[in-house]
Order: structure tokens, then C-alpha cells, then sequence
């Protein structure tokens, strides 16, 4: 789909990737931008309009649908992590809270919305995943658990709203230049770019990055990436 003149609902649109792609798709020439965030008087981007939006409660995301019916794109952005691994004794609470935000809300926000990109001729949802959709060290467990739940999901609903004319779009990147990942010490990209661009394009999937083009590429060799490396 084409970003100018589009209508666009990005959440955790406050900070991060979230506010990097309300910034490119104004450049871009959108009609309208919403931006969505637990708090609107946090988002500071002039020229969007500002929604409140916390995805993991339902009367949130149905509020949204009535506010912003005109909507052409749905960037599912918002996402938390939490340093730890499953055997941590609060491991269980650490993945409910998570995958709260980074499954369960991407499926209610695409239930929501999908009605709403069909009466305005398909349009598109854009789900912000990760090389960890891929692959699971154990530093980001639960995160990393969400992240593959929400690539699962996003497949599905390829397939469930190719009828309607939706495009699906899974963005995949490793450590991106945010408050997120402000204590890992690894080099950060900016997906956003790449990320329209490939919408733009008609493609299903973008890797956004290096690391995130290694990683798929090892799935499928001798000792995939997925598994342990040995020196």
C-alpha cells in the first residue's frame, strides 16, 4: 500500500520505533496520524493526533475504533521486555504480564481494526516483531516467547485477510536504538525506513537488519541458529 494520503494508528506511539514511525510516515506525506499511548499527553510529535490507547484493555481499543474508523494502517508497535530467563522464580507472572502486551494486545487490536481496514478498501497491518521471533538465549526468555507467538500470529492473519485485500507485514529486526534496549551493549539499527519501504513494496516480511538476515538465513543450516553454537 502507498503511505501518502494513508491513515495511519501507530501504538506505543510516545517513544522509540513508535515515534520514529509517526516521524517517516508524516515525511511520507500521510493524511493522518494517530498516535496511541497509555498517556496522550506524552506524545510530543507535532502534526499527529493524539490517542489514548493502552492495547491491553479492551474498552481502550474499542474507543479507538470508533475515533479513528478512517484508519488505512495499523502499526501493532507496542511491546515490553524484561531481562530473565524461565527458570527465574518469577518467570511465570514476568510472561503473562508480556505476552498481555505483545500477543494478546496485537490480537485485539487486529480483531478491532480488521473490519474497520475492510470498509476502507483492505489497507494493511504492520506487527513490529523481532530476530527473537527466531531464536530464544534465555537473557530475554518471555520476550522472546511473545515475539514468536506474535510471528505465529501474524502468519495467520496473512491468511485470514488475504480475502479482504489486507496486507500483513511482519518486521523483524534485532536491537533497535530505543529505551528498550538502552543496556545491551550490541550494535542498534533503525527498522522504520526499511519497514515502509517494504510496505510500500507489497512484501509480506521485512528484515529489518544484519543480525535479523544471519539468523533466518542459519534456520535452516547444519546446526540452525536457533540451537546452541558451538565454538
Amino acid at each position: 500500500m502507498k503511505i501518502e494520503d494513508a491513515t495511519v494508528l501507530v501504538t506505543g506511539a510516545n517513544r522509540g520505533t513508535g515515534l520514529a514511525f509517526t516521524r517517516e510516515l508524516l515525511i511520507r506525506g500521510a493524511r493522518k496520524v494517530c498516535a496511541g499511548a497509555r498517556d496522550p499527553a506524552a506524545v510530543t510529535q507535532s502534526g499527529v493526533q493524539p490517542l489514548r490507547l493502552d492495547v491491553t484493555k479492551s474498552d481502550d481499543v474499542a474507543a479507538a475504533v470508533e475515533l479513528a474508523s478512517d484508519v488505512t494502517l495499523v502499526i501493532n508497535n507496542a511491546g515490553i521486555a524484561q531481562p530473565g530467563g524461565f527458570l527465574a522464580p518469577d518467570s511465570e507472572d514476568v510472561a503473562r504480564r508480556i505476552f498481555e502486551t505483545n500477543f494478546f494486545a496485537v490480537l485485539r487490536m487486529s480483531k478491532a481494526f480488521a473490519p474497520i481496514l475492510k470498509a476502507n478498501g483492505g489497507g494493511a497491518l504492520l506487527n513490529v516483531l523481532s530476530v527473537a521471533s527466531w531464536t530464544n538465549r534465555g537473557q530475554l526468555a518471555a520476550y522472546s516467547a511473545s515475539k514468536s507467538a506474535a510471528w505465529s500470529l501474524t502468519n495467520a492473519l496473512r491468511n485470514e485477510l488475504v480475502a479482504q485485500k489486507t496486507q500483513v507485514l511482519g518486521l523483524h529486526m534485532g536491537f533497535v536504538d530505543t529505551d528498550l534496549a538502552r543496556g545491551f551493549d550490541v550494535p542498534k539499527s533503525n527498522p522504520v525506513k526499511r519497514a515502509l519501504d517494504g510496505l510500500e513494496s507489497g512484501l509480506d516480511e521485512v528484515l529489518a537488519d544484519e543480525i535479523t538476515l544471519q539468523v533466518k538465513q542459519g534456520m535452516t543450516a547444519a546446526r540452525p541458529s536457533y540451537l546452541p553454537q558451538t565454538s
